[in-house]
Protein backbone atom coordinates (compact mmCIF):
# COMPACT_ATOMS: atom_id res chain seq x y z
CA UNK A 1 0.00 0.00 0.00
CA UNK A 2 1.52 3.12 -0.74
CA UNK A 3 4.30 1.71 -2.24
CA UNK A 4 5.89 0.96 1.30
CA UNK A 5 7.59 -1.98 1.15
CA UNK A 6 9.27 -2.58 5.06
CA UNK A 7 11.96 -4.67 5.36
CA UNK A 8 11.38 -5.90 8.97
CA UNK A 9 15.65 -6.91 8.96
CA UNK A 10 16.58 -4.10 8.30
CA UNK A 11 18.87 -1.67 10.55
CA UNK A 12 16.68 1.38 9.56
CA UNK A 13 13.46 1.34 12.14
CA UNK A 14 10.43 0.41 10.51
CA UNK A 15 9.00 4.08 11.27
CA UNK A 16 11.84 5.45 9.47
CA UNK A 17 11.17 3.37 6.36
CA UNK A 18 7.19 4.45 6.17
CA UNK A 19 8.72 8.12 6.91
CA UNK A 20 11.39 7.37 4.00
CA UNK A 21 9.10 6.10 1.16
CA UNK A 22 6.26 8.83 1.99
CA UNK A 23 9.15 11.70 1.82
CA UNK A 24 10.75 10.47 -1.73
CA UNK A 25 7.09 10.14 -3.05
CA UNK A 26 6.75 13.73 -1.88
CA UNK A 27 9.55 15.15 -3.88
CA UNK A 28 9.48 13.24 -6.51
CA UNK A 29 5.73 14.34 -7.15
CA UNK A 30 4.14 10.69 -7.02
CA UNK A 31 2.42 12.03 -3.79
CA UNK A 32 0.67 15.68 -4.77
CA UNK A 33 0.69 18.95 -2.24
CA UNK A 34 -2.74 19.14 -1.15
CA UNK A 35 -3.30 14.75 -0.97
CA UNK A 36 -4.67 13.53 1.45
CA UNK A 37 -2.41 10.69 3.85
CA UNK A 38 -4.35 7.69 5.37
CA UNK A 39 -5.08 7.84 9.11
CA UNK A 40 -2.46 6.30 11.27
CA UNK A 41 -4.72 3.42 11.76
CA UNK A 42 -5.67 2.66 8.80
CA UNK A 43 -1.91 2.96 7.65
CA UNK A 44 -1.11 0.74 10.70
CA UNK A 45 -3.38 -2.20 9.67
CA UNK A 46 -2.52 -2.18 6.19
CA UNK A 47 1.12 -2.31 7.02
CA UNK A 48 0.55 -4.75 10.14
CA UNK A 49 2.84 -2.19 12.33
CA UNK A 50 1.83 -0.71 15.43
CA UNK A 51 0.02 2.47 15.46
CA UNK A 52 2.79 4.30 17.37
CA UNK A 53 5.03 3.39 14.46
CA UNK A 54 2.73 5.10 11.99
CA UNK A 55 3.02 7.79 14.46
CA UNK A 56 6.27 8.36 14.58
CA UNK A 57 6.85 8.05 11.18
CA UNK A 58 4.10 10.93 10.69
CA UNK A 59 5.37 12.75 13.37
CA UNK A 60 9.25 13.00 11.62
CA UNK A 61 7.35 14.42 8.27
CA UNK A 62 5.49 16.84 10.70
CA UNK A 63 8.58 18.29 12.05
CA UNK A 64 9.78 18.93 8.74
CA UNK A 65 7.07 20.40 6.94
CA UNK A 66 6.63 17.82 4.63
CA UNK A 67 2.29 17.27 5.61
CA UNK A 68 0.05 19.41 7.66
CA UNK A 69 -2.22 17.95 10.24
CA UNK A 70 -5.41 19.92 11.83
CA UNK A 71 -7.81 18.66 14.22
CA UNK A 72 -10.95 16.99 12.58
CA UNK A 73 -9.00 17.02 9.42
CA UNK A 74 -7.24 14.67 7.11
CA UNK A 75 -3.49 14.74 7.15
CA UNK A 76 -2.67 16.20 4.09
CA UNK A 77 0.56 17.38 2.04
CA UNK A 78 1.90 20.73 2.18
CA UNK A 79 2.60 22.76 -0.43
CA UNK A 80 5.62 23.69 -1.99
CA UNK A 81 7.63 20.35 -1.05
CA UNK A 82 8.00 18.68 -4.55
CA UNK A 83 11.44 18.72 -5.87
CA UNK A 84 11.60 17.83 -9.87
CA UNK A 85 15.12 17.69 -10.73
CA UNK A 86 17.44 15.35 -12.96
CA UNK A 87 20.41 14.47 -10.95
CA UNK A 88 23.84 14.09 -12.51
CA UNK A 89 25.01 11.06 -10.64
CA UNK A 90 22.63 9.74 -12.60
CA UNK A 91 23.67 10.89 -15.67
CA UNK A 92 27.28 10.39 -14.78
CA UNK A 93 26.43 6.84 -14.35
CA UNK A 94 25.01 6.25 -17.80
CA UNK A 95 27.85 7.59 -19.58
CA UNK A 96 30.05 5.28 -16.95
CA UNK A 97 28.42 2.29 -16.22
CA UNK A 98 31.67 25.82 12.43
CA UNK A 99 37.91 25.73 16.64
CA UNK A 100 35.08 28.20 17.19
CA UNK A 101 35.41 31.53 18.70
CA UNK A 102 32.83 30.99 21.42
CA UNK A 103 34.69 27.61 22.94
CA UNK A 104 37.76 29.93 23.90
CA UNK A 105 38.41 29.42 27.00
CA UNK A 106 37.19 31.92 29.34
CA UNK A 107 38.85 34.17 32.35
CA UNK A 108 39.98 32.80 35.55
CA UNK A 109 36.88 33.97 38.05
CA UNK A 110 33.90 32.16 36.34
CA UNK A 111 30.87 31.33 38.52
CA UNK A 112 28.30 30.31 35.47
CA UNK A 113 29.77 29.32 32.20
CA UNK A 114 27.32 29.25 29.36
CA UNK A 115 29.70 28.25 26.46
CA UNK A 116 28.17 26.29 23.50
CA UNK A 117 29.22 23.21 21.95
CA UNK A 118 30.81 21.85 24.75
CA UNK A 119 31.02 17.84 25.74
CA UNK A 120 30.84 16.58 29.07
CA UNK A 121 34.25 14.73 28.49
CA UNK A 122 34.09 13.24 32.05
CA UNK A 123 31.54 10.86 30.62
CA UNK A 124 33.72 9.54 27.56
CA UNK A 125 34.50 5.98 28.08
CA UNK A 126 38.08 7.11 27.67
CA UNK A 127 39.87 3.37 29.41
CA UNK A 128 38.50 1.60 26.71
CA UNK A 129 39.05 4.33 23.92
CA UNK A 130 43.00 4.09 24.72
CA UNK A 131 42.35 0.19 25.08
CA UNK A 132 41.62 0.12 21.65
CA UNK A 133 44.04 2.49 20.04
CA UNK A 134 46.55 0.31 21.53
CA UNK A 135 44.51 -2.99 19.63
CA UNK A 136 43.79 -0.55 16.64
CA UNK A 137 47.62 0.53 15.98
CA UNK A 138 48.81 -3.00 16.87
CA UNK A 139 46.97 -3.97 13.70
CA UNK A 140 47.76 -1.63 10.97
CA UNK A 141 50.05 -2.65 8.60
CA UNK A 142 53.37 -1.24 7.58
CA UNK A 143 52.10 0.76 4.61
CA UNK A 144 49.78 2.69 6.79
CA UNK A 145 52.66 3.70 8.62
CA UNK A 146 53.63 5.26 5.64
CA UNK A 147 51.27 8.04 3.40
CA UNK A 148 47.67 6.55 3.28
CA UNK A 149 46.68 8.81 1.03
CA UNK A 150 44.46 12.10 1.27
CA UNK A 151 40.73 10.51 1.61
CA UNK A 152 41.38 8.94 4.87
CA UNK A 153 41.69 5.23 5.78
CA UNK A 154 38.85 2.96 4.09
CA UNK A 155 37.96 1.38 6.91
CA UNK A 156 36.67 4.41 8.63
CA UNK A 157 35.31 6.23 5.93
CA UNK A 158 33.09 2.60 5.83
CA UNK A 159 32.04 2.52 9.28
CA UNK A 160 31.09 6.40 8.77
CA UNK A 161 28.58 5.75 6.12
CA UNK A 162 27.02 3.02 7.68
CA UNK A 163 26.38 5.32 10.82
CA UNK A 164 24.63 7.49 8.38
CA UNK A 165 22.91 4.67 7.19
CA UNK A 166 22.13 3.68 10.27
CA UNK A 167 20.90 7.28 12.20
CA UNK A 168 19.84 9.08 9.16
CA UNK A 169 19.39 6.39 6.38
CA UNK A 170 21.62 7.92 3.83
CA UNK A 171 22.91 5.46 1.71
CA UNK A 172 26.53 6.62 1.43
CA UNK A 173 29.37 4.77 -0.99
CA UNK A 174 32.74 4.79 1.45
CA UNK A 175 33.88 5.76 -1.02
CA UNK A 176 32.13 9.68 -1.58
CA UNK A 177 33.22 10.06 2.25
CA UNK A 178 36.68 12.26 2.47
CA UNK A 179 38.04 12.53 5.67
CA UNK A 180 39.18 15.82 7.66
CA UNK A 181 41.03 17.32 10.78
CA UNK A 182 37.52 18.54 11.99
CA UNK A 183 34.86 20.93 10.18
CA UNK A 184 37.15 23.76 11.11
CA UNK A 185 39.42 22.18 8.29
CA UNK A 186 37.09 20.92 6.10
CA UNK A 187 35.72 24.68 5.47
CA UNK A 188 38.94 25.97 4.84
CA UNK A 189 39.51 23.07 2.24
CA UNK A 190 35.96 23.54 1.46
CA UNK A 191 36.44 27.33 1.02
CA UNK A 192 38.99 27.08 -1.62
CA UNK A 193 37.62 24.45 -3.46
CA UNK A 194 34.39 26.53 -4.23
CA UNK A 195 35.98 30.12 -4.57
CA UNK A 196 35.17 31.24 -8.06
CA UNK A 197 35.61 35.01 -10.20
CA UNK A 198 33.15 36.36 -8.01
CA UNK A 199 33.84 35.50 -5.01
CA UNK A 200 30.47 35.64 -3.41
CA UNK A 201 29.04 33.18 -0.92
CA UNK A 202 25.55 33.05 0.65
CA UNK A 203 25.56 32.46 4.20
CA UNK A 204 22.75 32.34 7.22
CA UNK A 205 22.45 35.36 9.49
CA UNK A 206 23.22 35.36 11.90
CA UNK A 207 25.78 32.60 11.36
CA UNK A 208 28.94 30.87 13.21
CA UNK A 209 31.55 33.48 14.05
CA UNK A 210 34.20 30.71 12.85
CA UNK A 211 33.15 29.50 9.97
CA UNK A 212 32.63 33.13 9.07
CA UNK A 213 36.25 33.95 9.54
CA UNK A 214 37.28 31.07 7.52
CA UNK A 215 35.36 32.02 4.69
CA UNK A 216 36.23 35.92 4.70
CA UNK A 217 40.11 34.62 5.68
CA UNK A 218 39.76 33.15 1.77
CA UNK A 219 38.74 36.50 0.27
CA UNK A 220 35.07 35.25 0.06
CA UNK A 221 32.44 38.43 -0.04
CA UNK A 222 29.82 36.73 2.15
CA UNK A 223 26.27 38.03 1.44
CA UNK A 224 24.14 37.32 4.33
CA UNK A 225 20.16 36.10 3.92
CA UNK A 226 18.02 36.42 7.45
CA UNK A 227 16.75 33.39 9.40
CA UNK A 228 13.94 33.24 11.21
CA UNK A 229 12.82 29.88 13.52
CA UNK A 230 12.29 27.94 10.54
CA UNK A 231 16.22 28.41 9.59
CA UNK A 232 17.04 30.10 6.27
CA UNK A 233 14.43 32.93 4.79
CA UNK A 234 14.81 31.58 0.98
CA UNK A 235 13.02 33.94 -0.23
CA UNK A 236 15.65 36.19 -0.20
CA UNK A 237 17.78 34.13 -2.50
CA UNK A 238 15.75 35.13 -5.75
CA UNK A 239 17.82 38.24 -6.67
CA UNK A 240 20.74 36.49 -5.88
CA UNK A 241 22.87 34.76 -7.99
CA UNK A 242 25.94 33.06 -5.67
CA UNK A 243 27.99 29.98 -6.49
CA UNK A 244 27.80 28.81 -2.81
CA UNK A 245 25.77 28.84 -0.13
CA UNK A 246 26.08 27.73 3.76
CA UNK A 247 23.80 26.50 5.57
CA UNK A 248 22.94 24.34 9.21
CA UNK A 249 19.41 22.89 8.03
CA UNK A 250 19.09 20.38 10.56
CA UNK A 251 19.53 22.92 13.66
CA UNK A 252 20.64 26.23 12.68
CA UNK A 253 23.41 27.91 14.50
CA UNK A 254 22.28 29.64 16.74
CA UNK A 255 18.81 30.34 16.53
CA UNK A 256 18.17 26.66 16.55
CA UNK A 257 15.62 25.96 13.93
CA UNK A 258 14.98 23.66 11.35
CA UNK A 259 14.67 24.53 8.00
CA UNK A 260 11.68 23.14 6.65
CA UNK A 261 10.73 21.04 3.67
CA UNK A 262 9.17 23.80 1.44
CA UNK A 263 12.71 26.28 2.44
CA UNK A 264 14.92 22.75 1.51
CA UNK A 265 12.71 22.51 -1.82
CA UNK A 266 13.63 26.26 -2.48
CA UNK A 267 17.04 26.30 -1.59
CA UNK A 268 17.39 23.24 -3.79
CA UNK A 269 15.99 24.54 -6.75
CA UNK A 270 17.82 27.82 -6.68
CA UNK A 271 21.46 25.79 -6.58
CA UNK A 272 20.02 23.92 -9.66
CA UNK A 273 19.89 27.21 -11.43
CA UNK A 274 22.61 28.77 -10.19
CA UNK A 275 24.79 25.34 -10.72
CA UNK A 276 25.86 26.27 -7.12
CA UNK A 277 26.98 24.32 -3.73
CA UNK A 278 25.35 23.93 -0.75
CA UNK A 279 27.54 23.27 2.64
CA UNK A 280 25.22 21.66 4.69
CA UNK A 281 27.12 21.95 8.46
CA UNK A 282 25.40 18.92 10.34
CA UNK A 283 27.25 19.97 13.61
CA UNK A 284 25.39 18.38 16.54
CA UNK A 285 22.41 16.36 15.15
CA UNK A 286 23.14 13.56 16.76
CA UNK A 287 21.67 15.02 20.10
CA UNK A 288 18.22 15.78 19.37
CA UNK A 289 15.64 15.02 22.20
CA UNK A 290 12.29 15.60 20.45
CA UNK A 291 11.69 12.80 17.86
CA UNK A 292 14.56 10.94 15.77
CA UNK A 293 17.36 13.37 13.68
CA UNK A 294 15.92 15.06 10.44
CA UNK A 295 16.47 14.08 7.40
CA UNK A 296 19.97 15.92 5.81
CA UNK A 297 19.46 18.28 2.98
CA UNK A 298 22.50 15.77 0.86
CA UNK A 299 19.69 13.13 0.46
CA UNK A 300 18.24 15.70 -1.52
CA UNK A 301 20.43 16.04 -4.32
CA UNK A 302 23.52 14.52 -3.48
CA UNK A 303 24.99 16.65 -6.61
CA UNK A 304 24.49 20.06 -4.95
CA UNK A 305 25.21 19.03 -1.69
CA UNK A 306 28.40 19.04 0.59
CA UNK A 307 27.70 17.00 3.81
CA UNK A 308 29.84 18.19 6.42
CA UNK A 309 30.27 16.19 9.70
CA UNK A 310 32.29 16.54 12.82
CA UNK A 311 32.65 13.81 15.99
CA UNK A 312 34.06 16.93 17.96
CA UNK A 313 30.65 17.10 20.05
CA UNK A 314 30.07 13.31 19.95
CA UNK A 315 33.81 12.42 21.07
CA UNK A 316 36.06 14.95 22.01
CA UNK A 317 37.07 17.84 20.32
CA UNK A 318 41.03 17.15 20.71
CA UNK A 319 40.87 13.95 18.20
CA UNK A 320 40.40 16.35 15.65
CA UNK A 321 38.53 13.83 13.03
CA UNK A 322 35.56 14.87 10.81
CA UNK A 323 34.15 14.54 7.33
CA UNK A 324 33.02 15.90 4.07
CA UNK A 325 30.84 13.39 1.54
CA UNK A 326 31.49 14.95 -1.82
CA UNK A 327 30.21 15.49 -5.07
CA UNK A 328 31.82 13.11 -7.67
CA UNK A 329 32.89 16.20 -9.72
CA UNK A 330 34.45 18.04 -6.89
CA UNK A 331 36.63 15.30 -5.75
CA UNK A 332 39.77 15.31 -7.72
CA UNK A 333 40.11 18.83 -6.64
CA UNK A 334 39.94 18.08 -3.41
CA UNK A 335 42.61 15.61 -3.45
CA UNK A 336 45.13 17.56 -4.69
CA UNK A 337 44.43 20.27 -2.39
CA UNK A 338 44.84 17.72 0.48
CA UNK A 339 47.76 16.94 -0.95
CA UNK A 340 49.25 19.60 -0.90
CA UNK A 341 48.13 21.01 2.56
CA UNK A 342 48.58 18.60 4.92
CA UNK A 343 48.19 15.22 3.01
CA UNK A 344 46.72 13.44 5.44
CA UNK A 345 45.06 12.70 9.30
CA UNK A 346 47.17 10.49 11.25
CA UNK A 347 46.29 6.83 11.12
CA UNK A 348 46.03 5.85 14.70
CA UNK A 349 43.17 8.00 15.66
CA UNK A 350 41.47 6.90 12.42
CA UNK A 351 41.81 3.06 12.89
CA UNK A 352 40.66 3.35 16.79
CA UNK A 353 37.87 5.30 15.63
CA UNK A 354 36.76 2.88 13.25
CA UNK A 355 36.97 0.36 15.64
CA UNK A 356 35.00 2.39 18.31
CA UNK A 357 32.08 2.50 15.14
CA UNK A 358 32.22 -1.09 14.25
CA UNK A 359 31.92 -2.93 17.66
CA UNK A 360 28.85 -0.63 18.75
CA UNK A 361 30.31 1.19 21.51
CA UNK A 362 30.11 4.57 19.86
CA UNK A 363 26.52 3.64 18.86
CA UNK A 364 26.06 3.15 22.98
CA UNK A 365 27.75 6.00 23.60
CA UNK A 366 25.73 8.44 21.81
CA UNK A 367 22.32 6.97 23.25
CA UNK A 368 24.11 7.59 26.47
CA UNK A 369 25.09 11.25 25.85
CA UNK A 370 21.74 11.93 24.68
CA UNK A 371 19.45 10.71 27.49
CA UNK A 372 22.25 12.91 29.36
CA UNK A 373 21.91 16.01 27.80
CA UNK A 374 18.51 15.32 27.44
CA UNK A 375 18.31 15.68 31.28
CA UNK A 376 20.37 18.70 31.04
CA UNK A 377 18.33 20.70 28.92
CA UNK A 378 15.31 19.96 30.68
CA UNK A 379 16.52 21.31 33.72
CA UNK A 380 17.94 24.44 31.93
CA UNK A 381 14.24 24.99 30.76
CA UNK A 382 13.30 24.68 34.15
CA UNK A 383 15.63 26.55 35.91
CA UNK A 384 14.63 29.63 33.07
CA UNK A 385 10.97 28.85 33.55
CA UNK A 386 11.25 29.22 37.35
CA UNK A 387 13.52 32.37 37.32
CA UNK A 388 12.11 34.39 34.46
CA UNK A 389 8.58 32.99 33.72
CA UNK A 390 6.70 34.61 30.55
CA UNK A 391 9.16 36.76 30.38
CA UNK A 392 11.15 34.76 28.16
CA UNK A 393 10.95 32.75 25.19
CA UNK A 394 12.30 29.35 23.93
CA UNK A 395 14.03 29.24 20.51
CA UNK A 396 14.83 25.52 18.58
CA UNK A 397 15.00 23.71 21.81
CA UNK A 398 14.77 20.39 19.81
CA UNK A 399 18.51 19.33 19.47
CA UNK A 400 22.18 20.25 20.29
CA UNK A 401 23.95 21.67 23.45
CA UNK A 402 22.75 25.15 23.91
CA UNK A 403 19.60 27.35 23.61
CA UNK A 404 18.79 30.70 22.30
CA UNK A 405 16.96 32.32 24.60
CA UNK A 406 14.50 35.79 23.62
CA UNK A 407 13.82 37.74 26.85
CA UNK A 408 10.47 39.59 25.75
CA UNK A 409 11.58 43.55 26.07
CA UNK A 410 15.16 43.02 27.08
CA UNK A 411 18.05 44.58 25.07
CA UNK A 412 21.55 43.48 25.68
CA UNK A 413 24.56 45.25 24.70
CA UNK A 414 28.29 45.78 25.71
CA UNK A 415 27.26 46.88 29.07
CA UNK A 416 25.63 43.98 29.90
CA UNK A 417 28.22 41.60 28.57
CA UNK A 418 30.58 43.57 31.09
CA UNK A 419 28.11 43.18 34.16
CA UNK A 420 28.00 39.69 33.08
CA UNK A 421 31.71 39.35 33.41
CA UNK A 422 32.08 41.36 36.56
CA UNK A 423 29.66 39.01 38.00
CA UNK A 424 31.23 35.73 36.58
CA UNK A 425 28.99 34.65 34.11
CA UNK A 426 30.73 34.03 30.98
CA UNK A 427 27.94 33.78 27.90
CA UNK A 428 27.07 35.56 24.60
CA UNK A 429 24.47 37.26 22.94
CA UNK A 430 23.04 36.03 19.71
CA UNK A 431 24.07 39.11 18.23
CA UNK A 432 27.48 38.04 18.65
CA UNK A 433 26.93 36.16 15.68
CA UNK A 434 24.96 38.76 13.70
CA UNK A 435 26.21 39.93 10.24
CA UNK A 436 23.06 42.82 10.12
CA UNK A 437 23.02 43.94 14.11
CA UNK A 438 20.03 45.17 15.46
CA UNK A 439 17.86 42.17 14.12
CA UNK A 440 18.29 39.62 17.60
CA UNK A 441 19.48 42.07 20.42
CA UNK A 442 17.18 40.52 22.88
CA UNK A 443 18.62 37.22 22.85
CA UNK A 444 20.63 35.20 24.79
CA UNK A 445 23.07 32.17 24.00
CA UNK A 446 23.28 29.53 26.91
CA UNK A 447 24.92 26.21 26.52
CA UNK A 448 24.38 23.11 28.50
CA UNK A 449 25.99 19.48 27.66
CA UNK A 450 29.38 20.37 29.93
CA UNK A 451 27.16 21.58 33.01
CA UNK A 452 25.78 19.44 35.76
CA UNK A 453 21.64 20.16 36.99
CA UNK A 454 22.83 21.81 40.19
CA UNK A 455 25.16 23.45 38.33
CA UNK A 456 22.57 24.60 35.59
CA UNK A 457 20.22 26.04 38.25
CA UNK A 458 22.56 27.74 39.84
CA UNK A 459 24.19 29.85 36.97
CA UNK A 460 20.63 30.61 35.82
CA UNK A 461 19.77 31.89 39.49
CA UNK A 462 22.61 33.88 39.05
CA UNK A 463 22.18 35.39 36.10
CA UNK A 464 18.34 35.93 37.11
CA UNK A 465 20.48 38.36 39.58
CA UNK A 466 21.62 40.76 36.91
CA UNK A 467 18.04 41.08 35.50
CA UNK A 468 17.02 41.94 39.20
CA UNK A 469 19.59 44.45 40.01
CA UNK A 470 20.24 45.97 36.45
CA UNK A 471 22.81 49.03 35.84
CA UNK A 472 21.04 52.16 34.77
CA UNK A 473 23.83 51.94 31.76
CA UNK A 474 22.16 48.50 30.90
CA UNK A 475 19.29 48.34 28.79
CA UNK A 476 17.03 45.29 29.83
CA UNK A 477 13.38 46.89 30.01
Amino acid sequence: MWGIELQHNSEITLSRQIYSTFRSRIMDGRVKSGEALPSTRELAAQLAVSRNTVCEAYDMLLAEAFIESRQGSPTRVAQGVQLDIVRRSEILDKKSGAAASENDRPACGIKADFRTGLPDLHKFPMHQWLQLMHKASEQLSPEQWGYTGPEGLLSLRAEIAAWLFRSRGMDINPEEVFITAGATHALHLLSELLFTDSGEIIVEDPCHTGMLRALKNRGFKVIPVPVDEHGLRTGFLESLHSKAVYVTPSHQFPLGGILTAGRRTELIHYAEEHKAYIIEDDYDSEFRYVGTPVAPLHSMDPDRVIYVGTFSKIIFPSLRIGYVILPRELQSRWRYLRIHTDVQNPPFEQATLAEFMHSRRFDRHIQQMRRLYGHRRQALLQALDKEFGRMHRIWGDAAGLHLAVEFIGCDFNKSFLQKCKENGIYLQTIETHCIHKGRHTDKLLLGYGHLDPEDIQADVLLLGKIFNQPDPAVKLF
